[in-house]
């Protein structure tokens, strides 16, 4: 068994995002996966030209938990990331990481430090959604003076990314997980196809007794918001919300917490505008928002699936997702679109 396994779903900037993972293994022993959910950028191709070592696994794009659980499935390790493509690492080990939590086993996740491709901070250490913290951000809680923690989910003390520290939940770009950890909580639920499904792990880890933590002993460079503000991408978020809330929320707690996304994303199709060149995406994103809330059109992406997990059925039989590291759990997609 090694000690940590990378799954990667495919994407853009794959090369990068590989070599500076294997470049700082340090003492750790590495395997990664990459999913390749139906792209034709050549996923496939580079992966087995420049890093024959690593699995690729082949099949249809029901979103991030989808695929993230499909390399799950077949990691063999200690110790398992979730990694965006659109990251590279650029400082410390994961030899350091995988010590650190050995001499931690209280600790089920972990998130790191990451800055955008200027240095400038993510800002990526999340408390969990609240009514409160719904509202504070429909104010435009991000822009006051101070950063009261029931006003907004972000953490905005840049000190708090320079040391090590308790965290709701960690940005998804790069979530650190236990094994042991992951067989308690379960897997990444599928009906979330896109947002939120991090957010959900982590309350399911910390009910299952583990910590989250953020660790500044790596920092990783994430190229997010490469293409601009997409209204889909927005509308996607506030659906992923909702379903958060619906799982999660008592119908009282759920329908305040709606009102106050709703609230937010009023705002800002109404609000003056700010001259940024995005206004117009960024106010027909918001009206996408206030649909997916409201239940009018359907699912930014896709319908969610009945069950958090999918069963996959071949010949007949229904074939147990679990977390095992069989090799056999490797999956192509058939002839007919269904999954084996």
């Amino acid at each position: 068994m090694t000690d940590l396994a990378i799954v990667v779903v495919s994407a853009r900037w794959l090369e990068r995002c590989l070599s500076t993972a294997f470049a700082h293994a340090g003492a750790a022993t590495l395997e990664a996966i990459v999913v390749d959910n139906a792209s034709t950028d050549g996923t496939r191709e580079l992966v087995e030209s420049r890093f024959p070592h690593v699995r690729v696994l082949t099949g249809p794009n029901h979103g991030f938990a989808y695929g993230n659980n499909r390399g799950l499935e077949c990691a063999d390790a200690r110790y398992v990331l979730l990694l965006n493509p659109d990251t590279e690492v650029i400082d410390g080990t994961f030899g350091e990481l995988v010590a650190l939590l050995d001499a931690r086993p209280e600790v089920g996740a972990v998130g790191v430090r990451q800055v955008k491709p200027d240095g400038t901070l993510c800002r990526t250490i999340h408390r969990f959604p609240s009514v409160s913290r719904a509202f504070g951000e429909a104010l435009a809680s991000e822009r006051w003076p101070v950063h009261p923690a029931w006003a907004g989910e972000r953490e905005f003390d840049a000190g708090a990314y320079e040391r090590e520290g308790a965290c709701d939940w960690p940005t998804g770009s790069f979530l650190l997980i236990r094994r042991e950890a992951l067989l308690s909580a379960g897997l990444l639920d599928e009906r979330f196809f896109l947002y939120s499904e991090e957010t959900d792990l982590c309350l399911r880890i910390k009910r299952a007794g583990w910590q989250v933590r953020h660790l500044p002993q790596m920092t990783i460079v994430h190229h997010a918001g490469k293409a601009g503000t997409q209204p889909r991408i927005l509308a996607q978020d506030a659906y992923a919300r909702k379903q958060y809330a619906r799982k999660h929320f008592s119908r009282a707690y759920r329908g305040l917490y709606l009102a106050a996304l709703a609230a937010r994303y009023a705002i800002r199709v109404v609000g003056a505008r700010t001259g940024a060149a995005d206004d117009g995406a960024r106010r027909e994103g918001s009206r996408r928002a206030l649909r997916a809330l409201t239940g009018r059109g359907e699912p930014p992406f896709c319908v969610p699936p009945a069950t958090a997990l999918e069963p996959r059925v071949k010949s007949g039989r229904v074939i147990n997702a679990d977390f095992a590291g069989s090799s056999s759990r490797e999956y192509e997609p058939s002839s007919t679109g269904t999954r084996a």
